[in-house]
């Protein structure tokens, strides 16, 4: 008998080589991104993530990336350098001619007013070459780009006119375009005021949210009282009243709308390098003659428009607040243009947004101690005209 031989298969040797210790690093947080040198378009949307708006145009930023080191009027471009010179040569015949200007002025003012046709023809006079004189100094810097690089990187002084005038003309190419399409379309002229003509930038805001005109605001962001930042373009101190109104207030007993004033404050000072108005910092003694009520509409009723208007006190003067508060008392509705009729007033800024109902509707109004909130309006349907059967005759 064959015998069977069994092949064992070798066992195969594993070879254990040691791994070598990991170390431990920490990992690298990305560099913080300069608003000012991102110039692709990935950086920018990594800074509108972070809400940061990127500063100036792109060009100018790749520009001041390669050439971070060298001060922005001595970049290495002849045509710019040229240029600069050609602008310097502008800027000193405008300096000229303001002080050519301010000697006429001071000659006039020297002379006394019967000479010049009395001192309604004499204060004319100034008031229109002071005009002339405020031109030359916006003609001088106008083409600096020093000044234009200060102003895109938000550094420009608001107490100069240069400054002023770019803000303003920013403003009204762009901004003031869209508020008065908003203030058009949600009938706010002529529904509050006859007529509008904005020549101050008014921006609202409820804690960190910027409020664009026209949006829907809920109850719970416009509990608290809003901020408002009221830039205006002319220089000097100025008191202004602030007033919330909203329109569409329904009254079942009338069928109609009516007028609610949600917040009124005088005497606040404002500026052109001082425009943040926080309404909850006002004084209650001395500005404030009706507190801030919350936003707020009821169930089934269409949605509320709230604007707010910033209206200029005649000559600076200050208003009597105790006075504020007795015409308010006195007047069964409240009613904007008899407001401005009485304590001669001028608007001068508006913004809006708009309320309607939602689910922290109720809460708000509950903590505000304002009835109403277990209310459900809704809207009778037409009666129906009597049916008359007509006459078959009549067909045939």
């Amino acid at each position: 008998m064959g015998t069977s031989t069994h092949l064992r298969r070798p066992a195969n040797k594993c070879l254990h080589r040691e791994a070598p210790l990991a170390v431990a690093t920490s990992p690298q947080l990305p560099l913080p991104l300069d608003p000012s040198l991102a110039s692709t378009r990935a950086q920018e949307k990594l800074l509108s993530q972070q809400g940061v708006t990127p500063v100036g145009p792109r060009r100018r930023r790749a520009a001041l990336k390669s050439t971070s080191s060298i001060p922005f009027e001595q970049l290495p471009y002849q045509c710019f350098q040229e240029a600069r010179k050609i602008l310097a040569e502008d800027r000193e015949e405008k300096l000229k001619m303001i002080e050519e200007e301010r000697k006429r002025i001071a000659k006039i003012r020297s002379i006394p007013a019967v000479e010049l046709g009395g001192e309604y023809s004499k204060n004319g006079r100034l008031v229109r070459m002071q005009k002339h004189l405020e031109h030359l100094k916006i003609l001088a810097d106008i083409n600096d780009p020093l000044i234009k690089k200060r102003y895109e990187d938000g550094k420009g002084d608001m107490n100069r006119p240069i400054y002023r005038f770019l803000a303003e003309r920013e403003w009204r190419d762009q901004r003031r375009l869209i508020t008065m399409q908003r203030i058009t379309q949600m009938h706010i002229v002529p529904d509050i005021l006859p007529r509008l003509d904005p020549t101050a930038e008014v921006t609202l805001s409820f804690g960190r949210r910027n409020i664009q005109p026209g949006v829907y605001v809920s109850a719970l962001a416009s509990e608290i009282p809003a901020k408002l930042r009221v830039q205006v373009f002319d220089e000097g101190q100025r008191l202004v009243t602030v007033i919330v109104v909203d329109p569409d207030v329904p009254n079942v007993e009338t069928d109609e709308f009516e007028y609610r004033c949600h917040f009124l404050a005088t005497n606040i000072p404002i500026s052109p390098s001082s425009p943040h108005l926080p309404l909850s910092e006002l004084s209650t003694e001395s500005q404030v003659a009706v507190r801030w009520i919350p936003p707020h509409a009821q169930k089934g009723s269409p949605y509320h428009r709230l604007a707010t208007f910033v209206l200029s006190q005649k000559e600076g003067k200050a208003i009597d607040i105790d006075g504020v508060k007795d015409f308010l008392k006195n007047k069964k509705q409240f009613n904007l243009r008899s407001v401005i009729d009485r304590f001669l007033l001028r608007p001068v800024g508006v913004h809006m947004f708009r309320n309607t109902w939602d689910e922290g509707t109720a809460g708000v109004m509950n903590r505000a101690g304002i009835e109403g909130a277990t209310i459900e309006l809704r809207r009778q349907k037409p009666e129906k005209l009597p049916y008359k059967k007509k006459s078959s005759e009549r067909y045939r």
